[in-house]
């Protein structure tokens, strides 16, 4: 039986317990590849593809579309053709799903830290035990789940940190400032509060500009930059998404807001939306990313280039965009420090580090290797 590669239910995100099965992307009888996105999936947070572990034949499908399967479930199999479909049934009838030890929902909670800053609770994430710390810095509106493809991925060879900025997911909605100066000093007294002496930042939108601007600021607290489309390299910006966003008090004013974030609007789910809804009705919320959003972005034109100084820090600089990005153009990566590697990918919108995920998790490794 060991010539039998099972596809099981991914686990995306630290409280992910179940998926359900959307679609079969490939047939039986398929030759797969590693890599090769072979069914997509949708949990509470967001709809993607589950991609080959292993290549092989795909010899059976399991789970039928409109399952709801639980994390590590028997998806699929794959074997060469020389493994009888007797061992094949005998597998599938044999299979068991394991226990999924961070499925729990006290297991769940434990993987949320909080910690005062300035008088502001922040919500964060810490996975992984070696290797100098990688710090990821969500955008506007966004919080650390934003993040839930690549963390377990980095956390393999780092030590990994992601917060909720203030204003943001289960931080206090409360702002240390309105400008990237304001958010990039916080972020630096987060790391003292958790005694993060030096790190490598990884920051998307909004927070690709804080951790230029961190690391401009800051240099000796910064080992590397990974930018994924980042403010803080242009001018212009797609301010009526922000505005959108703060406006919108329905999931029908919200979805079309939204989906400016992918290529592919399929990937916002309801539950996205319903989650989001419930944020912006937090207390404050609403007031602070208004301030937010009109300081850093207001008359579509982006008030801070830390991005522009950047090559003056000497810092290695990864610059990932998606050229479907209708928030902040992907022109804006020309505008990357020399030295600097940059990926644009066709088929990605402003979230490439969900919407290509792998492919993102791969160059984050081989730069922070580097």
């Amino acid at each position: 039986m060991s010539e039998i590669t099972p596809i099981v239910m991914p686990k995306w995100g630290l409280s992910m317990k179940e998926g359900t099965v959307n679609a079969w992307l490939v047939d039986e009888g398929a030759q797969i590849s590693v890599g090769l996105p072979i069914l997509d999936v949708e949990t509470d947070k967001i709809a993607n593809a589950v991609e080959a572990p292993d290549a092989g034949t795909l010899r059976r499908k399991v789970a039928a579309e409109g399952d709801v399967l639980p994390v590590k479930a028997l998806l699929g199999v794959l074997a060469p053709s020389e493994v009888s479909d007797a061992d094949i049934e005998a597998y599938i009838a044999a299979y068991e799903t394991p226990p999924d030890d961070e499925g729990s929902d006290d297991e769940a909670a434990a993987a949320y830290h909080f910690i005062e800053v300035d008088g502001i609770r922040v919500r964060y994430a810490s996975r992984g035990e070696v290797g100098k710390t990688v710090l990821f810095i969500h955008g506007f509106g966004g919080d650390l789940d934003n993040w839930l493809f690549n963390l377990d991925a980095i956390a393999e060879k780092n030590k990994v940190v992601a917060l909720d900025l203030p204003a943001h997911g289960q931080s206090t909605p409360r702002l240390p400032g309105t400008t990237l100066e304001d958010l990039a000093q916080f972020v630096l007294r987060f790391m003292d509060a958790l005694d993060i002496g030096e790190a490598h930042l990884v920051g998307h939108s909004m927070g690709g500009g804080v951790a230029a601007q961190l690391a401009v600021d800051a240099p000796g607290r910064v080992l590397s930059v990974a930018l994924i489309s980042p403010a803080g390299l242009g001018d212009e910006v797609n301010n009526g998404y922000t505005e959108g966003f703060v406006n919108a008090q329905s999931r029908r004013d919200l979805k079309p807001v939204v989906e400016l974030l992918f290529a592919d609007p399929g990937l916002v789910s309801r539950q996205m939306l319903d989650d989001l809804l419930k944020y912006k009705r937090l207390d404050g919320v609403s007031e602070a990313l208004a301030a937010l959003g009109g300081s850093l972005f207001g008359d579509g034109r982006q008030k801070a280039l830390p991005g522009a100084k950047l090559g003056a820090t000497g810092k290695p600089v990864l610059v990932v965009w998606g050229a479907q990005d209708r928030i902040i153009p992907a022109a804006h990566a020309a505008n990357a420090p020399a030295g600097a590697t940059v990926k644009v990918f066709d088929d990605a919108g402003h979230m490439s580090q969900m919407e290509k995920a792998n492919d993102v998790n791969a160059l984050l490794k081989k730069h922070l290797a580097g």
